[in-house]
């Protein structure tokens, strides 16, 4: 059986490096889309999709991921103009998955719209900081978010990664 979406989902690899130019308004906005019809535990749609472009703040968001890894001057948004965020509002029953759930539909978008994206630890720790905090104010959000997912999106600059075989002992049939 050959369908567009198992391809893309068959297709879709983490981007480790990014070209400088921002994605256009029309990619993003079917990115964001998507991200909003992931399923949510009672359909609470209890996410908040945050969209970072401005240069300033993407460099801040590296900065500050980096600095909770230990490794300041590092990058770990590997260059990516554009930065997603997915943050836990009050209503989500189960934050952690909603909110991976919606992470994922970001991803495969993303693919599918011919884009590279890379999933990104380490959002909790951004934003339960000071620096955190200040960058929700500024954006005019919560302080009581909790942020569960981090992506770098933009145009690849590297090769697709190919999909390596998958392994033994993935499914269990019973």
């Amino acid at each position: 059986m050959k369908n567009e979406a198992l391809e893309t989902l068959k297709g879709r690899r983490s981007i480790r490096s990014f070209k400088a130019e921002q994605i256009t308004d029309a990619e993003l906005n079917a990115v964001l889309e998507a991200g909003t019809y992931a399923p949510t535990a009672a359909g609470t749609q209890g996410a908040v999709i945050v969209a970072v472009q401005d240069p300033a703040d993407v460099a801040q968001l590296d900065a500050m991921n980096a600095a909770v890894l230990g490794k300041e001057g590092l990058h770990p948004y590997y260059g990516a103009p554009t930065i997603l965020l997915v943050f836990a509002t009050e209503k989500a029953m189960v934050p952690e998955t909603d909110c991976a759930l919606v992470g994922g539909n970001l991803l495969n978008a993303a693919y599918a719209a011919g884009l590279g994206s890379c999933w990104i630890h380490r959002s909790k720790e951004m934003f339960a900081s000071a620096a955190g905090k200040t960058l929700l104010k500024k954006w005019g959000l919560p302080d009581n978010l909790t942020a569960f997912c981090s992506i770098a999106l933009g145009y690849a600059d590297c090769p697709q990664p190919k999909a390596p075989a998958r392994r033994e002992g993935y499914i269990v049939r019973v």
